[in-house]
């Protein structure tokens, strides 16, 4: 476990209230926490400035930026799924708590992807979308669910997009990519090799990347021609993919909105496909 976070939940059990709920923001936003000034995580927590600046030395530190250099150091060393599983532990007192408290964390998650989310870069990425002449969706691990759901939505409208899930595929399937091409990564914490290959490749090739990610330290980044950021860490042995998630759920959206006319057209006639096929469930009393 990197050093800081083992600090930390070791001085959970004799940390005053205040501290402690310092101290569960920071566990609980690990990806965020590292670039808010003082006063930010003050307000976050709801505590004065005075409070963290005592939170950062009653941990060791000379003050508040030497903890937050720390921060962003610990942020490079990434947990592993036991090291999060224990952090849950640590920061949750009772379960039923723990369940209500993971859903008021993954609306924050939303409401800081809200607040964070740079317009000019969302349009950039829906332009390259729609203009492209084929798209490779990237996506390895736990990312492979949000891949799927994106590709079958762009499929579904624009008759042009791939998951490449396989690592052992992606040289066979991106080997042709060319600029008229976009290649949308997805990967977040502990971020997986192959995906950062493969944009790594397209980079090289000249083709537009559009990264989906959860921070600006990610790997990703510096292969995108476009980055999109959204949390997806939380205290627990699995990632939340809720702010990920609305994220495409936007992307896909604006897509269909600038591609309307075509797409109309092209749903009407996969109607009397999926009636023909007898897709959905027409009775509802069953």
């Amino acid at each position: 476990m990197a050093d800081l976070y083992q600090v930390i939940t070791n001085k959970l059990p004799d940390m005053s209230k205040s501290q402690r709920e310092i101290a569960r923001y920071v566990l609980s936003h690990m990806n965020s926490v590292p670039f808010l000034t003082v006063g930010q995580l003050a307000k976050q927590v709801g505590v004065g400035e005075a409070t963290v600046y005592r939170f950062a030395t009653y941990l060791g530190y000379s003050g508040y930026p030497e903890f937050q250099k720390s921060l962003q150091d610990a942020m490079k060393k990434q947990l592993t799924t036991v090291e999060q599983l224990k952090i849950s532990e640590d920061i949750y007192d009772e379960e039923g708590q723990a369940t209500v408290e993971m859903f008021e964390e993954d609306m924050d998650r939303i409401r800081e992807m809200t607040q964070q989310l740079n317009m000019d870069d969302f349009n950039q990425a829906v332009d390259l979308i729609v203009n492209a002449k084929r798209i490779f969706i990237v996506a390895n691990r736990s990312a492979v669910s949000l891949g799927s759901f994106l590709e079958f939505y762009f499929d579904v409208m624009l008759e042009n997009a791939e998951l490449i899930r396989n690592p052992h595929g992606v040289s066979e399937k991106l080997f042709r990519l060319d600029e008229d091409d976009v290649v949308i990564g997805l990967s977040f914490a502990r971020y997986t090799k192959n995906t950062v290959e493969a944009v790594s490749f397209a980079h090289d090739r000249g083709t537009n990347v559009v990264a989906i990610t959860d921070n600006r330290m990610s790997p990703l980044i510096p292969y995108a021609d476009v980055s999109l950021c959204a949390r997806s860490d939380m205290s627990s042995l699995i990632d939340s993919f809720v702010a990920p998630l609305s994220l495409i759920n936007a992307l896909i959206t604006a897509v269909g909105r600038r591609k309307r006319k075509e797409i109309e057209q092209h749903l009407e006639e996969l109607e009397v496909v999926w009636d023909r096929f007898n897709i959905f469930s027409d009775d509802l009393d069953k």
